[in-house]
C-alpha cells in the first residue's frame, strides 16, 4: 500500500510540474553543416535559414507541451482509477488490476518525466 500512496504522490506532483510553463534549458541544436552548392550565398539567404531553424524549434517546443498535457491528462485519470480500485479493496486482497494500474502510470510517469527534460 506504501509503494501504491508513493506512485498517487509522484503522480501528482507530475502533473502540477507539467502545468507549470516548460522552459527549455538545453542549446538549440546547431544548424548542420552546408555542403557544396546547398550552402547560402547571400546574408538574405542566411537569415532566412536561422528563421525557419527558429520556427521549426518554436514547432518542436509548442508539440511537446501539447504532449505534456496531454500525457498528464492521462496520468491523472489513472491515477483517479488507481485511487478507486483501491478504495474497493481491503487489506487481504490487492487485485491484479490495481498493480497494473500502478505500473501503467509509473511508465506514463517516467514518460512525461523524460518529455519535461525536452531534447536531448
Amino acid at each position: 500500500m506504501r509503494s501504491l500512496t508513493y506512485i498517487l504522490l509522484l503522480c501528482s506532483a507530475l502533473v502540477l510540474l507539467a502545468a507549470a510553463p516548460v522552459v527549455s534549458q538545453t542549446k538549440p541544436p546547431q544548424p548542420p553543416q552546408h555542403i557544396g552548392d546547398l550552402s547560402p550565398d547571400t546574408p538574405d539567404q542566411d537569415e532566412a535559414h536561422d528563421r525557419m531553424l527558429h520556427e521549426l524549434e518554436k514547432k518542436a517546443a509548442k508539440d511537446r507541451v501539447a504532449a505534456l498535457k496531454n500525457d498528464t491528462e492521462k496520468l491523472l485519470k489513472l491515477s483517479v482509477e488507481l485511487k478507486a480500485y483501491v478504495d474497493k479493496s481491503d487489506e487481504n486482497v490487492l487485485s491484479l488490476e490495481v498493480i497494473k494500474k500502478a505500473e501503467e502510470i509509473e511508465k506514463l510517469a517516467k514518460s512525461v518525466k523524460d518529455k519535461m527534460k525536452g531534447p536531448n
